[in-house]
């Protein structure tokens, strides 16, 4: 049985801690536009009150505005005498799923989707949350989807997780005997606060339904010198919906060029493989091929997973010294040409097959190996 199976038992506190977290926001987004509709309101008097030359208007609004800069003083003095948020705790997380999100340089950006099992004196079922980190290329091809790696969250903020890269010794040894179930996507965890682009729009809105209340009480007064030319502006809105078909079949490829073009450069095959993946819209495909100066991928999205490669998980670091350990060591003395074919290993829990083919005068020659670049197998030229 699986860690998480085990943890579960405390899961009924979810929709409890949901209920109180959706309360907490609809309370500070009501305060928040309330204290947004008094600036609104106090801005405006402050410009009616010079227009109009109203001086207890003028007075109100500026006096308005400064209790609130006093307000925000003494509540900042007082949120910096709070007592220290709690420290940071370690936990095992299973990962569910990864992919790149760039490759330009040594340290890639990374999206996980992780299962988090907090230890038994947290008291806290297993979540998921998704979480986005900075890998060096080096070490991505250890992390892979259903691998078990080590966390670090905040008890009072688990959307706050981040990927303990240099674990200590006995939490490597835990990770490596540990085994966890995926948990429910109905416990996927997210920040209040990530949603800026709401609250910006609600304190905007805030802003601009205070200072209407205050201009509409003085329109007599602001607009009695002239015409009043009212323009009512209207909106327009337009939906497009797109559909998909439920499976579908794809292949594309890109060749480079230009100095130093060879995909046995450092760092090439990666961003060319998440280009490739950019271009297709997945990261799940059926068979890649790697040449000199070409990439290639198929796919079909009615496959299951466990038919598939995952191109972000690929050891493409890895992958060169296996061309050169191929032209080495199998009687092609000079090699004519070399590719790389990555197929799925045929069931769950069973990387990818990667093999390394060379081809010269002699003959042709393979070697083959797993999903971690560890070499599996040697055919040498003349061996069947």
């Amino acid at each position: 049985m699986g860690m998480t199976g085990q943890r579960y038992s405390g899961e009924v506190n979810g929709p409890v801690e949901q209920r109180r977290s959706g309360v907490g926001r609809v309370l500070a987004g009501l305060r928040l536009a309330a204290v947004s509709g008094v600036i609104g309101a106090a801005l405006a008097a402050l410009v009616v009150g010079v227009i109009l030359k109203d001086v207890p208007v003028l007075a109100t609004g500026g006096g308005v505005l400064a209790l609130l800069v006093l307000l925000a003083f003494i509540g900042g003095r007082r949120g910096a005498g709070r007592d220290a948020p709690p420290a940071r705790r370690t936990a095992l997380a299973r990962i569910e799923d990864l992919r790149a999100t760039g490759g330009e340089t040594a340290d890639v950006p990374v999206t996980f989707r992780l299962t988090v099992a907090p230890e038994p004196e947290d008291e806290r079922p297993a979540y998921r949350v998704k979480i986005s980190q900075s890998v060096n290329l080096v070490d991505i091809p250890a992390y892979r989807p259903r691998g078990i790696v080590v966390v670090e969250y905040h008890p009072e903020k688990p959307w706050d997780v981040r990927i303990v890269t240099r674990p200590t010794p006995e939490w490597s040894r835990r990770a490596e005997e540990a085994q966890i179930d995926s948990a429910p996507e109905s416990t996927l965890v997210r920040d209040p606060d990530g949603g800026t682009g709401a609250w910006c729009l609600l304190v905007l809105v805030g802003l601009l339904a205070g200072a209407a209340l205050v201009v509409l009480s003085f329109r007599g007064e602001l607009f009695a010198s002239g015409d009043a030319g009212g323009s009512a502006a209207k909106e327009s809105s337009s939906s497009s919906a797109a559909a998909s078909s439920a499976s579908r079949t794809f292949s594309t490829s890109t060749t480079v060029s230009g100095p130093s073009s060879s995909l046995l450069t450092f760092g090439r095959m990666r961003v060319t493989a998440m280009e490739l993946e950019a271009r297709v819209d997945s990261a799940y495909v059926t068979s890649l091929r790697i040449e000199d100066h070409r990439m290639a991928v198929r796919g079909d999205s009615a496959r299951p997973l466990a038919e598939t490669v995952h191109l972000p998980s690929l050891p493409y670091e890895l992958l060169p010294g296996l061309v050169r350990e191929a032209r080495a060591t199998l009687g092609v003395r000079e090699a004519e040409s070399w590719r790389i074919d990555v197929t799925p290993g045929g069931g769950a829990g069973v990387g990818p097959r990667v093999r390394v083919t060379v081809s010269g005068t002699e003959g042709t020659a393979h070697l083959d190996a797993d999903g971690t670049g560890r070499i599996t197998d040697r055919r040498a030229v003349g061996v069947s």
